[in-house]
């Protein structure tokens, strides 16, 4: 099944742009409740004056620039811009610090960078210690002059506003390299190809029956694959509305919902449950959201008590960012089987294995494994990781999800768990591998171990537990300090306990299971 052809993200723009010119694309509303409004036409012009933009200052097909910025329109002028002109856009976790930025720019060997300047004294420290970048866009700063740096937005005010060079561009070509927390101690870079992006789009507009009329409201944060996949694409390729928001905030969202009148959004534990903290409203239920997609498990208490007093009900499914999408979800007009996390859509397989790769029984839960087509509807590849490549997708088309789930009589599929080294926290995955090794970095710390504990808002926090070296010792305000200061603020541990020895296996391994009963 192809549906996209050889058609690029290019060939996408000039037909949304031709097709649906004066409909409204985008709406962006800031943190302080400004907004800015784009149509499909005024938006492709943007991003041609954004590819122009990179041509000029000699970004290439092929050369991989980093972006590093909040929820904003001068992300999307990038991503697409970029992918006009066959550039590969990095995007960075806005909550990344500098160990893990340096850790993208690195692998990637990154040109140049887009950012804004908040987050400038994190390039400014690495340049120090001899990581310099070629270039640096300041973005969302109009006006600021930055010595040594290029002004992104004045400069994207002198650009053409059609697309001066067509670079040759193929389907396949690499448009993005998105990073993901695995379950090693470094994250990897799931590369999407032209034909990823596009065939998301249309997977998940059919998924949730998305036409040019809808609105869909996200604020899930721009370097996710959720914003990408599940929300932006979708919207485009059909050329429907996206509401787009800086920043998620409990005490508005919902106004926001209402006042947008967005028939779609989509949806974590942790928001739900901040929704469900705050006081009723007069007319809440007054909406036009015709459903809520939702990623990840609450109990059937939280969802019938969600459901009862929003009037939405949720569309649940399951998938990563190396599927794209919600490969596996409730099938569109078919009645819904929660808890079960659905069938398999439109171009997809999945099954249910044991150790040895055999399909097990109807209700017996194993390992679970989903099929497609790599650099079409899977990822293409783990950038400059042939060996992560080939432990986790098979030349057959079988992708090893490394997750547990079972399937009834009636092919519903039901997830069970997720990788054994994986938290997940407000809806970021975290490496306890990755947080172990950075606490062990410290001189003081001999031994660390991480795991995922139970939290009412987040789905989960992380709790560090430390063995200090012989004679040394910190205490329990200067463990966190030192994380703050290496680490991502979402993988900051909530509860830190300090031990003298730890539960192990016979093969001397942490036995985290008993970590807790000890």
């Amino acid at each position: 099944m192809d549906i996209v052809g050889s058609r690029t993200l290019r060939c996408m723009w000039q037909e949304r742009a031709q097709q649906y010119g004066d409909n409204t694309a985008l709406i962006y509303e800031d943190a302080g409740g400004d907004i800015r409004s784009f149509t499909y036409q005024s938006l492709d012009a943007q991003i041609n004056r954004a590819a122009n933009l990179f041509l000029k200052q000699g970004i290439a097909k092929g050369d991989k620039v980093a972006v590093q910025l909040y929820n904003s329109p001068e992300f999307i002028f990038c991503w697409f811009g970029l992918a006009k002109i066959g550039a590969v856009i990095v995007p960075i976790n806005t909550q990344y610090v500098q160990g893990e930025c340096r850790h993208i720019l690195t692998k990637c060997d990154v040109r140049a960078l887009v950012t804004e300047p908040s987050f400038l004294p994190i390039y400014e420290a690495l340049a120090a210690k001899g990581q310099r970048l070629e270039q640096i866009f300041v973005a969302r700063a109009p006006g600021e002059p930055y010595q040594g740096l290029v002004n992104f937005d004045d400069l994207l005010a002198l650009q053409s506003s059609t697309l001066d060079t067509y670079v040759p561009l193929d389907s396949e070509d690499p448009a993005e390299i998105l990073f993901t927390s695995g379950t090693t101690s470094l994250p990897k870079g799931v590369v999407l190809t032209h034909c990823n992006l596009q065939f998301a789009g249309h997977y998940t507009a059919w998924q949730t029956r998305l036409a040019a009329r809808d609105r869909y409201l996200s604020m899930m944060p721009n370097f996710h694959i959720d914003f990408q996949c599940n929300a932006a694409m979708a919207v485009f390729a059909v050329g429907a509305c996206l509401v787009m928001l800086e920043k998620y905030s409990a005490r508005r969202f919902w106004k926001q919902i209402c006042d947008y009148r967005a028939t779609l959004t989509h949806s974590m534990p942790m928001i739900l449950r901040t929704l469900m903290l705050q006081p009723v409203a007069e007319g809440e239920d007054q909406h036009c959201l015709r459903d809520m997609l939702f990623f990840m498990h609450i109990s059937d208490q939280e969802k019938l008590d969600f459901e009862t007093r929003f009037k939405v009900t949720l569309f649940n499914s399951y998938g990563m960012t190396e599927t794209l999408v919600g490969l596996i979800g409730d099938t569109p007009g078919e009645p819904r089987h929660w808890p079960s996390i659905g069938r398999p859509g439109l171009g997809y397989e999945a099954k249910v294995t044991d150790e040895t790769g055999h399909e097990v029984a109807p209700n017996v839960v194993g390992d679970l494994w989903v099929k497609g087509v790599p650099g079409r509807s899977l990822f293409k590849e783990y950038y400059q990781d042939p060996q992560a490549t080939q432990a986790a997708l098979r030349c057959d088309g079988w992708l090893i999800t490394g997750d547990k789930a079972y399937v009834d009589e009636r092919g519903l599929f039901y997830f069970v768990d997720r990788k054994s080294n994986m938290i997940k926290r407000s809806g970021e995955n975290i490496s306890s591998t990755e947080v172990e090794n950075i606490l062990m970095s410290h001189p003081a710390i001999q031994d660390a171990a991480v795991i995922g504990v139970a939290d009412p808002i987040r789905d989960q926090a992380v709790k560090a537990f430390v063995i200090f070296a012989p004679g040394m010792s910190l205490t329990v305000e200067e463990i966190l300090a030192f994380c703050s200061a290496n680490m991502a603020k979402f993988k900051v541990p909530s509860v830190v306990e300090i031990r003298k020895s730890f539960p192990r296996t016979c093969t001397c391994k942490v036995d985290k299971k008993l970590l807790e009963c000890q």
